[in-house]
């Protein structure tokens, strides 16, 4: 079963830092593009940050300057390294990965369940 593990999630201070991390796992042949998107109550899922196969980056305006998203290929892992955080980037964050997996190998979206991320102020 081709799964998304989501840890490192958890409640911090404003200003403080988090660092989350995703591992792929299962019939996994090969992965796109990575990314971290996220969900506040209330409000719809929104992107955070992606990364390509290659490691060409791209940052939501809210984030720039503040997160870092890194993947280890070996490892099947996308990182979110989140620095300076705002109460306003209380929200569950969702890994996602654009994968050829199972089988037949098929291109697929693939969601993590979420961490949950608390920014008190």
């Amino acid at each position: 079963q081709v799964q998304l593990v989501e840890s490192g999630g958890g409640l911090v201070q404003a200003g403080g830092s988090l660092r989350l991390s995703c591992a792929a796992s299962g019939s996994i042949f090969s992965i796109n593009a990575m990314g971290w998107y996220r969900q506040a109550p209330g409000n719809q899922r929104e992107l955070v940050a992606t990364i390509t196969s290659g490691g060409s980056t791209n940052y939501a305006d809210s984030v720039k300057g503040r997160f870092t998203i890194s993947r280890d290929n070996a490892k099947n892992t996308v990182y979110l390294q989140m620095n300076s955080l705002k109460s306003e980037d209380t929200a569950v964050y969702y890994c996602n990965a654009n994968m050829i997996a199972g089988w037949p190998p098929l291109l697929s979206e693939y969601w993590g369940r979420g961490t949950l991320v608390t920014v008190s102020e």
